[in-house]
C-alpha cells in the first residue's frame, strides 16, 4: 500500500500555554477550542466535549455496561449528568474504581480532540459554567495536557503518512487472515461510509483508541481511508491504471500489533 511521504506533525499551537496560565490563575469558565470545550472550576478541568469524541453515556450504554434505560433512570433521579456515574455507585452498576476510570476516559478522550492542531479560533468566557454540570470530580490542567501529548506522539509514531482521523476507512481483503475480536469489530464496520469516530460511537470505545486501532490496522495493509482509492478508470491527472490484486497485508506486523493489544487486556 503507498502512502504518502512522511511530513513531521504540527507543534501543538498556544492552547495548552494558554491552559496553563488559566490553571495557575485558578480560572473559572469555558476554553473553547473550535467546535470543542473544556470547562475549569478554580483552574482544575472538571469535563470535556467534542464531537470528535463519544460522551461517558455513549462509552457506558453503546459499550454494553450500563442499558440504557439503566443510565436514563440515573440521570432522572441525579439531576444532573455530572452525578450520573455516583448514581450508578449507589445502585450497584459500578464500582466506585470504575465510576472514576470511565469518567478519566472520557474526559481525556475529549480533552485530545478540543486541544488537537487546528486554525479554528481559542477564546475563554470568564465565569461560565456548564449547563447541568454537578463537577463532582476535576483533573490538574497539566495533568490533561501531558496526556493529551503522549497521545499525540503515541499516534504519531503509528502512522507515517497523511491524517486519516476524518476520513472514511475501507476494510482491505485479507483471506484467511485472523484478528482479535477487537480488531474484528472495527474492520466489520469499514465500509467507506464510517470515519473512526463513528466507528468509535456505534461501538461505545474511546474515539482516540479506535483512531489508534485504525491507524495500526492501515499500517498492516487492512484498511485504507476511502479517499486513497482511485476513482474508477485512473487517477487523476495521471495513466490508467491497470486492475491487479491488493497488496498482501504485513503479517509480521499484524502479529505484533495482535500480541501487543492482546497484552492489554
Amino acid at each position: 500500500m503507498s502512502t504518502a511521504p512522511f511530513m513531521a506533525p504540527p507543534a501543538l499551537p498556544p492552547r495548552p500555554s494558554m491552559l496553563s496560565r488559566l490553571a495557575a490563575e485558578q480560572a473559572t469558565g469555558a476554553l473553547q477550542c473550535g467546535p470543542g470545550t473544556l470547562y475549569l472550576v478554580g483552574g482544575r478541568v472538571v469535563h470535556a466535549e467534542s464531537p470528535a469524541a463519544p460522551g461517558l453515556e455513549v462509552l457506558l450504554t453503546a459499550g454494553g455496561r450500563v442499558p440504557q434505560a439503566v443510565w436514563d433512570e440515573a440521570l432522572e433521579r441525579a439531576g444532573v449528568p455530572d452525578h450520573v456515574p455516583g448514581r450508578l455507585v449507589k445502585e450497584g452498576f459500578l464500582s466506585v474504581g470504575q465510576a472514576e476510570v470511565w469518567w478519566l476516559t472520557a474526559l481525556f478522550d475529549a480533552a485530545f480532540f478540543v486541544l488537537a492542531p487546528h486554525n479554528r479560533p481559542t477564546r475563554f468566557q470568564h465565569g461560565f459554567v456548564r449547563e447541568g454540570g454537578g463537577h463532582p470530580r476535576s483533573v490538574a490542567a497539566e495533568r490533561v495536557l501531558r496526556e493529551t501529548r503522549r497521545r499525540r506522539q503515541l499516534l504519531d509514531t503509528r502512522w507515517p503518512g497523511p491524517d486519516i482521523a476524518d476520513a472514511p476507512v475501507v476494510r482491505r481483503p485479507a483471506a484467511g487472515l485472523r484478528v482479535p475480536a477487537r480488531l474484528e469489530a472495527v474492520l466489520a464496520l469499514a465500509d467507506g461510509t464510517r470515519t473512526p469516530g463513528t466507528i468509535a460511537r456505534e461501538l461505545g470505545r474511546p474515539a482516540f483508541h479506535v483512531l489508534l486501532e485504525v491507524r495500526r490496522l492501515a499500517v498492516a495493509g487492512l484498511l485504507v481511508p476511502r479517499l486513497s482509492h482511485p476513482p474508477p478508470g485512473g487517477c487523476p491527472g495521471g495513466a490508467p491504471r491497470t486492475a491487479g490484486p491488493p497488496e498482501p497485508p504485513d503479517v509480521a506486523l499484524l502479529r505484533r500489533v495482535r500480541d501487543a493489544l492482546e497484552a492489554r487486556l
